[in-house]
């Protein structure tokens, strides 16, 4: 059983590492300095990604979505919010567990030994709710309604949250630029403090990005009960022995809803399972065997 566990999270950091590569493939970028800013960038792609990463080939559907609403020409992306609600309606959070390069990092973070892992705590599934709080008021309502002279509003999130752009983006580009260098102040410094809360908080506690602030994650979130893609839970087969709750690092309760907003979809559970009673689903099709 170790051994399938572990081949099955092998299988998915190789999904997560490659599709980092890939898209953050213009390694050119990093020597350079500068922003790919080819066609390929008009296209967006599933996971956090930011849009100004050197190497990045393509835009974050976060960033994209605030640069729309913001836009002083406001007109509602039917391209930007008709990819969220395919990817969503394909596959729910899926995208978050296994395409999401900014997910991957934290992972990677949490792998480093510390004294005391923090699964759960107290507050801790209220807080779960801070996302779509992050989403409303930072990327959508703060674009919309704080703008400048000419109407123009600014991506709130990218601009005064995402620890994923100051990583990826700023700062490579500002140790690469010294145009950059004598302009950064305050607001340089607080996304530095921000990312470094969120690298130490990732050592401790599994993904806290993605459960308490991604924004992305909470839209996909809405999908997972209704995505195609989907879990179901054989309650014949189930002994309720609960291996699959004690493995979830997403504190998720499988035996009770195996569609929780929270499951990005790993796919733990279903390795762990002894009776093999959690099953893949598309539409009315499930996978009978592990």
């Amino acid at each position: 059983m170790a051994k399938k566990i572990n081949n099955n999270k092998n299988f998915r950091y190789s999904i997560q590492a490659f599709w980092a590569l890939v898209t953050n493939s213009f390694l050119i970028g990093f020597v350079q300095g500068k922003i790919y800013q080819g066609k390929i960038k008009n296209v967006c792609v599933p996971g956090l990604n930011c849009y100004s990463c050197p190497g990045a080939i393509a835009s974050c559907p976060i960033g994209s979505l605030q640069a729309v609403i913001g836009s002083y020409e406001f007109k509602w992306s039917f391209y930007v919010a008709g990819f969220l609600i395919f990817i969503g309606a394909i596959m729910g959070r899926f995208a978050c567990g296994w395409l999401c390069p900014f997910g991957f990092i934290q992972e990677l973070l949490y792998k480093i030994p510390f004294v005391n892992k923090i699964k759960t705590f107290k507050g801790d599934r209220a807080m779960r709710k801070l996302k779509y709080m992050f989403l409303v008021v930072f990327v959508i309502l703060m674009p919309i309604f704080i703008v400048d002279i000419i109407g123009q509003g600014a991506p709130y999130f990218c601009k005064l949250i995402c620890p994923a752009g100051t990583l990826e983006g700023g700062l490579p580009l500002v140790l690469m630029n010294k145009s950059l260098q004598e302009t950064v102040g305050w607001l340089y410094a607080w996304k530095n403090l921000l990312l470094i809360i969120t690298i130490i908080g990732s050592v401790i506690i599994y993904r806290p990005f993605c459960k308490y602030v991604c924004p992305l994650g909470a839209i996909y979130s809405l999908f997972n009960p209704i995505s195609v893609f989907k879990y179901h839970v054989d309650k014949e087969k189930c002994n309720n022995c609960h291996a699959c709750s004690n493995s979830c690092k997403m504190n998720v309760d499988l035996v009770k809803n195996p569609n929780d907003l929270e499951c990005i979809r790993c796919g733990s559970c279903k390795t762990i399972c002894p009776t093999h009673a959690i099953e893949y689903k598309c539409l009315q099709k499930t996978s009978k065997k592990d």
